[in-house]
């Protein structure tokens, strides 16, 4: 019965987590409020905590202040998703507390302390905490043991205690939020948290899951273009290198003076600097000279050095480690000319991309429903398009706050992030984008007109449920508006009709249709006659967005 968590103990507990949680990401995604086919908070979830143990796997430390911190950095960059940043946040916020542990253990009360810190720093994370979700789970329960904190003689005792309040909490939850309550489920990330708690109480016990961890592995571009077509002769620079490096002069690091040596040594270069953690990750041919040019700057924690050559025959396979997260990550070369402006923003559908790239955006990145691209992208991206001033467009609620995280990690650019929360939203934004105004204004005119439109979509229901006030069968099409369902049937032409109806007025002026690449040409014909019809001034655009999953993406100024 442990009274204190080692380096090697804690390691062995959040990796039963997470086993736990990837085991059972499926019931969690089915928890989602809405009945659409983007259910994913599990598997965001567990991207991220595994995001989080790949990097854990790969530290040869016993210290619990070592290994807490691996996994806060490794889940920061790893996180996906509403859910995985809110974790990550968590883990985040149990590293800052167990870093004032002067030895490699925690005590009880550090561990408690831990786990406080961690509630904490999920809030922070959150612009307006909602009760009712993860947050009321992660902060009733660690309340509840430190109220009790006098009566525990083990950490076992501890995460007993926490796991059984964690789960009273997490049944209370549609008593906070009507919409769970309505929906007839409680809150999915709550629901996730408390698999990696049963995982690592197991742990404790001597429970260990047999199922291997399979280490989220997100392709860097040069990976994922060789995955498309690529021949082995095309590979410029062979080797994939990454490290990362505990800094022993923090202070006078200079990151530039490293980047400019490392682009003369190969492509697809990454680097990160976080506190005293310095992570690289290039293609070089030369894979030991930019090794032991790292450790110059201090002590090797991890490295990894792949033949892509050899590799290639597995690229493929590779790319689908998960097969709920098809990453496509396009290959996007660097910009050797530093730009003023750039736009980077996440498109799903080709021909919601072209759109988007011919209305200036500089780089895409391929996601959003079901998608959640990871924070790591998002840096990749700001580093890529190489620019002073960088407009992020997330394009999904889902993803703000991924986003959003790069704000504190990005050192070599002025990056702002307008939270638009659909497709409909980013191609009216941009369309307001001007190279010749500043970043402040630009934002401020985008964010205008984003905030005046009227957005909707379309899509199917995976499952039976009643909410506001409709009742929906398996296989209905739905259209959701401002964050509620407000039209559904079984026919797709009447649904979509439906919405419409709801968001057209005598005021509206421009209507654009982004139709699915399952929608035929003379169904949006009819859809154009009957916006026209509503309102017969109507400026209507079709765009064969060519999505999958929402068969129509409407927006309406």
């Amino acid at each position: 019965m442990a009274k204190s968590i080692s380096g090697s103990l804690f390691k062995k507990m959040i990796t039963n987590g997470a086993i736990n949680l990837k085991n059972n990401h499926q019931e969690i995604n089915h928890l989602n409020v809405f009945p659409v086919p983007d259910g994913d908070t599990g598997t965001n979830m567990q991207m991220t905590i595994m995001a989080g143990v790949k990097e854990v796997t790969n530290s040869k430390s016993k210290s619990i202040v070592d290994v807490s911190k691996i996994l806060s950095r490794g889940c920061l960059m790893g996180a996906r998703g509403n859910s995985g940043v809110i974790l990550s946040q968590f883990f985040r916020g149990l590293y800052a507390e167990i870093s004032t542990i002067k030895n490699g253990s925690a005590t009880i009360d550090e561990f408690i302390n831990a786990l406080i810190g961690g509630y904490q720093m999920a809030y922070k994370a959150v612009m307006t905490p909602v009760e009712g979700t993860i947050l009321t789970v992660v902060r009733e329960a660690a309340d509840a043991v430190h109220e009790r904190k006098h009566e525990f003689n083990t950490i076992e005792e501890v995460l007993s205690v926490y796991l059984d309040e964690a789960r009273v909490s997490l049944e209370n939850t549609p008593e906070l939020l009507p919409v769970l309550k309505e929906a007839g489920v409680v809150d999915s990330g709550g629901a996730g948290f408390i698999r990696i708690i049963e995982g690592m109480l197991w742990a404790l016990q001597g429970e260990m899951l047999q199922t291997e961890v399979e280490p989220t592995i997100v392709a860097d571009k040069q990976e994922s273009f060789l995955g498309h077509g690529i021949e082995e002769a095309d590979i410029k620079f062979a080797y994939c290198t990454e490290f990362i490096v505990k800094l022993t002069d923090q202070e006078n690091f200079d990151k530039n003076s490293l980047k400019n040596i490392l682009e003369n040594m190969g492509d697809s270069l990454v680097i990160v600097h976080d506190d005293d953690l310095l992570k690289v990750h290039v293609h070089t041919n030369q894979p030991g000279v930019v090794i032991t040019l790292g450790q110059k700057y201090g002590e090797l924690q991890t490295m990894k050095v792949d033949n892509m050559k050899l590799q290639h025959s597995d690229i493929v396979e590779t790319l689908y480690l998960h097969e709920e997260m098809e990453e496509k990550i396009d290959y996007q070369p660097i910009n050797e000319v530093r730009k003023e402006f750039a736009v980077i923003s996440v498109c799903f559908g080709e021909g919601i991309k072209q759109a988007f790239s011919e209305l200036g955006v500089d780089y895409i990145i391929d996601g959003g429903q079901t998608m959640n691209p990871p924070t790591e992208e998002f840096i990749k991206a700001i580093e890529a398009v190489n620019a002073e001033n960088v407009i992020i467009l997330p394009n999904n609620s889902n993803v703000i706050l991924t986003a959003e995280q790069t704000l504190d990690i990005c050192e070599n650019a002025n990056v702002r992030v307008l939270k638009t929360k659909s497709i409909a939203q980013g191609y009216a934004a941009l369309m307001v984008f001007d190279t010749n105004q500043s970043l402040d204004d630009n934002v401020e005119a985008m964010s205008d007109v984003m905030n005046e439109i009227k957005t909707g979509e379309l899509t199917y229901a995976v499952r039976d449920t009643k909410i506001n006030g409709f009742e929906i069968k398996v296989g209905d099409f739905i259209g959701i508006s401002k964050g509620e369902i407000k039209a559904h049937h079984q026919n797709r032409l009447d649904a979509i009709k439906n919405l419409v109806k709801e968001m057209v007025d005598d005021y509206s002026e421009i209507a654009t249709i982004f139709y699915g690449m399952d929608v035929p040409e003379n169904e949006v014909n009819l859809l154009r006659d009957y916006l026209l019809k509503l309102n017969s001034d109507l400026e209507v655009e079709l765009v064969n967005g060519k999505q999958e999953i929402y068969h129509y993406v409407v927006s309406i100024e």
